[in-house]
């Protein structure tokens, strides 16, 4: 046993892109899963931007059975499921979702960046599928839509784990804003610094009102988007306590997800980050994130 299998044994990835998606992927829900077992995980969260994926895994149970290891899914609120969509959420975490991702590819800085970014553009446009339509947590006039408050409420209800996506900094803080006035504590930022353009003292404040901040294992794997340096200077900014690793891997072109945690946590103990860091990110946090401690 190495250091980094020690550390990967009770791990929680809560940004595994696995398939089906209509975007290509390098495996299903299942053998995502099988990986993550082998390597201990204790659960991983399988993420679609275009549905929700609490029914892949319910559809999955056969290929799950025996596997060592607890996969749930949930629903982003995009255009194509609705935007904030209340309907949608209940019927989600009824059926056993963990997560409710604000909007992703349906954030207006998501589709301003991908206006200007022909790769992003066509990754997160496949197929042909028509363009996502913005979702905006504001009204015409400025104020948070009663929808952002009622899909709070519905997930503190069942006890399930909240993400900004891909919203930029005005409206992830609004969103967490909501959920510190309904007493919701399970709550999620997600790459502050890639797309959603979050800058620090918006950060800061989501964090004193008590979301933790998630930092993606495949922006940082090899030095994909950002140097690990980067992320060091987060973890040091924020604290280990506050921060949660993802994968956000599975995709067509990159490791797989076990692949990226493998690559990058070497790294991060290179640049000085603790074991005992390490493990609050991959282990602790997420677990308490997504109720596994409850």
């Amino acid at each position: 046993m190495t250091i980094i299998d020690d550390l990967l044994d009770g791990a929680v990835d809560l940004h595994c892109h696995s398939g089906p998606s209509p975007m290509p992927r390098r495996i299903t829900h299942a053998e995502a899963a099988a990986q993550a077992a082998d390597a201990g995980f204790r659960a991983i969260v399988v993420k679609c931007h275009y549905h929700d994926t609490v029914t892949d895994v319910l559809s999955m149970q056969p290929l799950l059975e025996g596997l060592p290891i607890q996969v749930f899914g949930g629903i982003a609120l995009n255009s194509v499921n609705g935007g904030l969509n209340p309907w949608a959420v209940d019927r989600s975490l009824k059926m056993g979702g963990r997560m409710v991702w604000f909007p992703t590819i349906s954030s207006r800085i998501h589709l301003e960046h991908s206006a200007h970014h022909a790769e992003t553009q066509a990754h997160f446009q496949p197929l042909g599928m028509m363009q996502s339509a913005e979702v905006s947590v504001f009204d015409a006039d400025g104020a948070v839509r009663p929808e952002v408050r009622q899909i709070v409420e519905q997930a503190k209800d069942e006890g399930a784990l909240v993400s900004t996506g891909h919203l930029d900094g005005e409206s992830a803080l609004a969103v967490v804003r909501t959920a510190a006035e309904v007493g919701h504590d399970r709550l999620l930022v997600s790459h502050p610094n890639y797309v959603t353009d979050i800058d620090v003292a918006r950060l800061e404040e989501m964090v004193a009102l008590g979301a933790m901040v998630e930092h993606e294992v495949a922006m940082y794997h090899r030095d994909h988007i950002f140097p690990a340096e980067v992320l060091v200077d987060f973890i040091r900014r924020f604290g280990a306590e506050n921060t949660v690793l993802g994968s956000d891997l599975g995709q067509v072109g990159n490791p797989l997800p076990v692949e990226g945690y493998r690559g990058l946590l070497p790294r991060l103990l290179e640049l000085g980050v603790g074991e005992d860091e390490i493990a609050l990110m991959i282990r602790t946090n997420p677990a308490r994130l997504i109720g596994l401690d409850a």
